[in-house]
C-alpha cells in the first residue's frame, strides 16, 4: 500500500480539502491500495443522510469557531481537532463490506503491535475494552472504495460534546462525565506521542510513499468547493407531510420522511446515521406512487434492501414506514 502526500509539508487545510483529497486520488491515481493521514482544526464533521439541525448544536460551533462539514458517506456526527488523527484509504475493490471489514482489521492489528488490545465490533467502531477509540465510515465511487475515520489519541471533551449537544453548561458538564465513560483516548494506552504514533501507522502500513504535485493540489481545491456550498452542507430538507423514526441494531438510527396524499406514496426520503453500501435513489425511486400498504410495498422493494442499507431488512424498512 502507498501513502499519500502533499507537496507542501506544513500547511494547515480545513476538513473539505481532505474529503476532496480522497476523491481526487481515488479518481487518478492508479494504485490498489493507497492510505493518508490527516489533522484539522477543531471541527464537526456529519454523514451524507443526516440533518445538520438534528445532530450539530450549530450555535456551539459557531461561538467556539468549530467548523461543520458534511461528507458523502454515511455514519454519524463526529468531533476532530488537532489533538487526533483522521486516517483515509482508498482501495480498487468496489465490495463496500469487504472493503470496510479489511480496513477495521488493519487498524486493529497495528494498534495490537502497539501492545493495546483492540477490537472491532460489529458495526463501526474498533474498541479498548468496552471503550470506542476509533469510528469509521466509508462510501464507493465509479471503480473505487473510499473508507475514513477517526483515532482518538486525545480530544477535548468540552468541545466533542457541546458541538453535538444543548450548550447548557451543566448538561455540556454531565455530557463530558457520560461521555468519557464510553470513549478511550490512545494515549493512555501508548507511550508514543501523536507524531511518533503516525510515523508508526505509516511503516507499519505502508511500503511506499507518493507525492501529489501542486497541479493534484489546484484539481483538489476545485472539488473541495461542493464541500463549501451551503447547498452540500445544509442540504436542501422539503417539508413532508410524516416522519417516522426507529433504531435498528446493527443498522442505526433512520428517519423516514414521507409524503403522503390520498394514501399513496408521492415522495420518501431517509436519513439517520445508517452506512450505504449501494445506491439509496434508485432504492427509493421504487416507492414513489405506491400504495402506503404492506403488500404494495412488499411488492415495490426488493428482498435484498440490505444490499443498500447495510444489514437493514425489508421486512425492518416497511414497519418504519408504517408505523
Amino acid at each position: 500500500m502507498k501513502y499519500i502526500s502533499l507537496p507542501e509539508h506544513n500547511a494547515q487545510r480545513r476538513l473539505s480539502f481532505y474529503l476532496a483529497m480522497e476523491e481526487h486520488v481515488a479518481r487518478h491515481v492508479d494504485e490498489d491500495d493507497l492510505f493518508f493521514m490527516w489533522q484539522v482544526e477543531p471541527t464537526v464533521i456529519f454523514g451524507r443522510n443526516q440533518l445538520i439541525e438534528n445532530e450539530v448544536n450549530v450555535d456551539y460551533c459557531r461561538q467556539h469557531g468549530i467548523q461543520m462539514y458534511r461528507r458523502k458517506s454515511g455514519g454519524g456526527c463526529v468531533y476532530a481537532d488537532m489533538t487526533n488523527v483522521m486516517f483515509s484509504y482508498v482501495t480498487k475493490d468496489e465490495n463496500v463490506n469487504l472493503t470496510f471489514n479489511r480496513y477495521i482489521n488493519m487498524v486493529v492489528l497495528v494498534l495490537r503491535r502497539l501492545g493495546v488490545e483492540a477490537r472491532s465490533t460489529g458495526r463501526n467502531d474498533v474498541m479498548i475494552g468496552d471503550r470506542k477509540v476509533s469510528g469509521n465510515a466509508f462510501y464507493h465511487i465509479p471503480g473505487r472504495s473510499i473508507v475514513h475515520g477517526t483515532m482518538l489519541y486525545d480530544t477535548c471533551m468540552e468541545h466533542m460534546v457541546g458541538s453535538i449537544t444543548p450548550s447548557d453548561r451543566k448538561l455540556v458538564s454531565k455530557g463530558v462525565q457520560s461521555v468519557r465513560q464510553h470513549i478511550a483516548l490512545l494515549k493512555d494506552y501508548v507511550t508514543l506521542t501523536l507524531p511518533e504514533f503516525m510515523t508508526f501507522v505509516q511503516q507499519s502500513l505502508c511500503d511506499g510513499e507518493l507525492r501529489l504535485t501542486a497541479d493534484d493540489v489546484r484539481a483538489i481545491e476545485v472539488i473541495e468547493q461542493e464541500y463549501l456550498s451551503d447547498a452540500f452542507i445544509y442540504g436542501n430538507n422539503p417539508r413532508y407531510t410524516e416522519v417516522k423514526r426507529t433504531r435498528i441494531d446493527g443498522v442505526g438510527e433512520l428517519e423516514a420522511r414521507l409524503e403522503v396524499r390520498g394514501g399513496v406514496l408521492r415522495d420518501v426520503n431517509l436519513m439517520g446515521d445508517y452506512f450505504l453500501t449501494g445506491e439509496l435513489d434508485a432504492l427509493l425511486s421504487r416507492l414513489r406512487g405506491v400504495r402506503l400498504e404492506r403488500e404494495a410495498l412488499l411488492a415495490a422493494l426488493p428482498e435484498s434492501v440490505g444490499d443498500v442499507v447495510r444489514n437493514l431488512r425489508r421486512e425492518d424498512f416497511i414497519n418504519l414506514l408504517l408505523q
